[in-house]
């Protein structure tokens, strides 16, 4: 499927999914707008200042990630390439990847493993986060019914792929878009990931748990962790800014309703007010990095006018003297050096100097 056509998918369901969120309001509206108004500034600071720390987080996991598969890119330049596909994300998972990648590549292509190494880098970060997803799906048991085996089966599977994961090709070198998952392999380098993927997980559940209570639902910390699940179940299907009131109100549909989109709408406004943030520093310091290098630019050539304006003194002065007295300073004070070629020394990007007899 082609952008243009991913795009528009995106755009129905997301359409799709706000009316359905509408038709689950009713006419709670009410309840909306007072659950809005209620919410204080500096709660959606700390909600957006804790998505954009999740996203630090999981960007220093791919760092380490394209670093064990080979790579030598510095963390600001990953990071900046991060940012942009964290923005893509707010249309569609697929779309931010895409855009991560190629941002990575075009930046870092000497430094940053070979394309499908580059996009096997993210399967590690994604087989964390599933496995952390699954050791805490037991709170979607209440919201949705399940079964009190489900999780524990999930979990199984899961540690099962991951190990199964960790030790392919074991005793050999990974190579080709295996590469990408070499951190894996080493026991440190894995756990150091998994660590820091938690930290981002954490901070999400923090910013949902802060959000529901701002917006006047009484929930446990449980209950934010279970609608961090649903946003990552509901991420999967084409629903672009849809996703975090549909989740929300898939997951704690039992409380006022009202309140609850009003909550689903806040967490999208600071997820995408957080990566808005984490881009715009990427394009602030792009922005700080491409004046430096135009003024390292002008700087050279001020310094080469500079030595071409002296070479040409030093040419018009020693035009002034009579032969003799021109090679008795030639061979005093330049070591028999002719002034064409002080000239030259001088100036070395100077166009060839005529003769002068």
């Amino acid at each position: 499927m082609n952008h243009g056509k991913r795009a528009a998918l995106t755009a129905v369901g997301a359409a799709a999914g706000f009316g359905l969120v509408a038709v689950a309001i009713g006419g709670r509206w009410g309840s909306v707008e007072h659950a809005l108004a209620s919410t204080s500034l500096w709660t959606l600071l700390a909600a957006s200042l804790l998505q954009l720390a999740s996203l630090l987080a999981r960007s220093e996991a791919w760092h380490r990630c394209v670093h064990a598969a080979g790579g030598t890119v510095s963390r600001r330049v990953l990071f900046r390439a991060a940012s942009v596909g964290y923005v893509g994300n707010l249309v569609n998972g697929e779309l931010g990847f895409a855009m991560r990648i190629a941002a990575l590549k075009r930046s870092a292509p000497d430094t940053t493993p070979k394309l499908g190494a580059l996009a096997t880098t993210e399967v590690p970060i994604l087989l964390t986060e599933l496995v952390l997803a699954v050791a805490v799906s037991f709170t979607l048991v209440g919201p949705l019914g399940w079964p009190w085996w489900i999780p524990v089966v999930l979990l199984a599977v899961m540690v099962g792929v991951t190990l199964a994961v960790s030790r392919m090709g074991l005793g050999r070198r990974l190579r080709g878009w295996l590469s990408g998952l070499a951190v894996l392999r080493d026991r440190r380098a894995r756990w150091r990931m998994a660590a820091v993927v938690l930290l981002a997980m954490i901070a999400q559940i923090l910013r949902n748990f802060v959000v529901l209570r701002a917006s006047g639902i009484d929930v446990s910390v449980l209950d934010a962790t279970a609608v961090l699940i649903g946003v990552a179940i509901l991420g999967i299907l084409p629903l672009g800014p849809s996703t975090g009131a549909g989740a929300t109100l898939l997951i704690l549909g039992s409380h006022d309703l009202g309140a609850v989109a009003a909550a689903g709408l806040l967490l999208t406004a600071t997820g995408a007010l957080g990566a808005l943030v984490y881009g715009g520093w990427a394009l602030t310091d792009r922005g700080w990095i491409t004046a430096a290098r135009l003024g390292r630019v002008r700087a050279h050539h001020l310094r080469t006018r500079r030595a071409e304006a002296g070479a040409a003194a030093v040419r018009t002065a020693m035009d002034t003297l009579p032969a003799a007295g021109r090679e008795r300073c030639e061979v005093t004070y330049f070591g028999g050096i002719t002034r064409e070629q002080v000239a030259r020394i001088l100036s070395p990007f100077h166009a060839p100097l005529p003769r002068v007899a």
